[in-house]
């Protein structure tokens, strides 16, 4: 199971990019080592931290925004459920994309990514032809990962910090059915390693293995919208946990455009400061999503990542009352049984609105969602995790079903109760707070739309910055959204005229029922 780094890249259940905590044998040998790049000297040193093993941390002040360092993968690939649909290369989305003629499985967004990616496929190509199929992502990976290191001996520039030798595998740790499993991965990967080549030791494919368990960081869509593969980033696994970090990681797809190859850039991520980082501060990202009280998060991460949490946050249960408020009746809260009965009908609520979402069943999952609202509603607040939970699938669905009034009034609920709950610059939030924009755009709340937007935009600057995508997009829709309320505030009659217009491509009316062309002013 790979484990994802909380930000607002899409991430499935799985892993972070971090070193082991609490590991002696990677403590006695820590030494100070500060990043080298070509341009300049990144700003972050390893130090001994403690029970967490290793860590990094600041050399001088940073500022919110701020790209503490960028990193390109040591290895990556698509997700076996994606490979059809996603570039093997840059881990863009493509409608059609451009197939290896030789093993028939890579996909690229065109030739320049596939000539940008042919020397981390050759080898793999010519693998995948021999056994006629391609194996799991796991494998997959692991396979890329020996590649690479019987190339670049593991080290594959000066600004890397730590090799995948000493990373830990956590294999003493695995409970025996993920031990069951990693065993299967490993029989499969000498399948697919290639005969001819010299042979690797079983115990450090096994370690391989557990070092992509625990290490290995979701790759995400140029949209940031969905988790479309998993790679391994050395540097960000010497990153420690933190459940209200100081640093959030993004994903730069890098650019393929330029027929000449030197022109190109790669894929990295970013580590970026959420908030002002003072020198001598250690860098924290979350491992896990914050929207769980203190013990769930302890749990999470006992059972993922080996390690008991002991952040201000988990030791002093911060936010947990807000996660679990309820609403006063005259001065009286809810009694215990009437919490345990709404509690335990959410939870059942909650399983059968996924069940109808896999099957694509909407009109069931809004038809629950309402239920749902209706028993919750009297007795949580909007910063209840269970009421938030299906106040977000309820603005999803019924903006997928184009119902956009009733999903704003959703949104807005959920948004108000994530930013009581979120740092205020988590990509998460940001994300949240532009769905909710763009659904209050198409229900036609014009001024809610903008004032979101603008909200999103000012985030999601600071947690992606201006260059990415999402960002791009934003900046476009605030744009947009600033005009037609200038035209709003101007002439509602007009407006309204115009979008009912576009919506329905019908010619445009003024009020005295004649035919007008408008045409939009910056």
């Amino acid at each position: 199971m790979c484990k994802a780094v909380f930000s607002g890249e899409a991430s499935r259940a799985g892993s972070s990019g971090r070193e082991a905590l609490g590991t002696q044998a990677v403590c006695v040998c820590v030494c100070v080592c500060v990043v080298m790049t070509v341009e300049n000297m990144d700003p972050v040193e390893v130090f001994a931290a403690g029970e967490k093993g290793r860590g990094l941390r600041v050399t001088k002040q940073l500022s919110p925004g701020e790209v503490v360092f960028a990193e390109a993968s040591f290895a990556a690939v698509v997700f076996d459920s994606l490979s059809l649909q996603v570039c093997h290369s840059c881990f863009r989305r493509q409608p059609n994309p451009h197939r290896c003629a030789q093993c028939k499985f890579a996909h690229y967004c065109d030739r320049t990514c596939q000539r940008a990616a042919w020397d981390e496929h050759k080898q793999e190509c010519s693998a995948i032809r021999k056994i006629g199929k391609a194996p799991n992502e796991n494998v997959r990976l692991a396979a890329r990962i020996m590649w690479r290191i019987r190339k670049d001996t593991g080290l594959v520039s000066d600004a890397q910090l730590t090799t995948l030798d000493l990373l830990e595998d956590h294999l003493t740790q695995m409970s025996p059915e993920d031990l069951k499993d990693l065993k299967v991965d490993v029989q499969h990967f000498y399948n697919y390693w290639p005969k001819k080549r010299r042979a690797v030791g079983e115990d450090y494919v096994s370690h391989l293995f557990g070092v992509i368990n625990c290490n290995g960081f979701t790759l995400s869509d140029q949209r940031g919208l969905q988790a479309v593969g998993v790679g391994l980033f050395p540097n960000l696994c010497l990153v420690n946990h933190d459940c209200w970090p100081n640093c959030t990681v993004i994903l730069n797809h890098g650019s393929q455009t330029a027929l000449d190859a030197s022109f190109h850039s790669e894929k990295r991520i970013e580590l970026r400061a959420l908030g002002s980082i003072s020198e001598g501060e250690e860098l924290t990202v979350s491992y896990v999503d914050f929207l769980n009280v203190s013990k769930d998060r302890q749990r999470l991460l006992k059972q993922q990542y080996y390690f008991d949490c002991k952040c201000e946050h988990c030791t002093n249960g911060i936010k947990d009352d807000l996660m679990t408020a309820v609403r006063d009746a005259d001065g009286q809260k809810p009694s215990a049984e009437v919490l345990k009965e709404a509690t335990e009908f959410s939870l059942q609520a909650l399983v059968k609105i996924e069940e109808a979402r896999t099957r694509g069943n909407f009109h069931e999952v809004v038809k629950l969602c309402r239920e749902c609202l209706q028993k919750q509603d009297p007795l949580f607040v909007d910063t209840n995790l269970h009421l938030l939970r299906v106040l977000s699938i309820a603005s999803e669905t019924l903006s997928f079903q184009q119902q956009f009034l009733e999903a704003a009034g959703y949104a807005q609920r959920a948004v108000e109760g994530y930013a009581k709950l979120y740092h205020p610059n988590n990509a998460q939030l940001g994300m949240a707070i532009m769905r909710a924009g763009v659904t209050h755009w198409h229900a036609g709340l014009i001024e809610a739309a903008h004032g979101l937007i603008c909200r999103a935009y000012a985030i999601l600057l600071i947690s992606h910055g201006a260059h990415h995508p999402i960002t791009k997009d934003l900046e476009a829709m605030r744009t947009q959204t600033e005009m037609e309320l200038r035209l709003f505030k101007e002439n509602e009659f007009v407006y309204q005229n115009m979008r009912e217009a576009v919506l329905s491509s019908k010619p445009l009316m003024n009020i005295a029922g004649e035919q007008v062309q408008i045409k939009a002013t910056s």
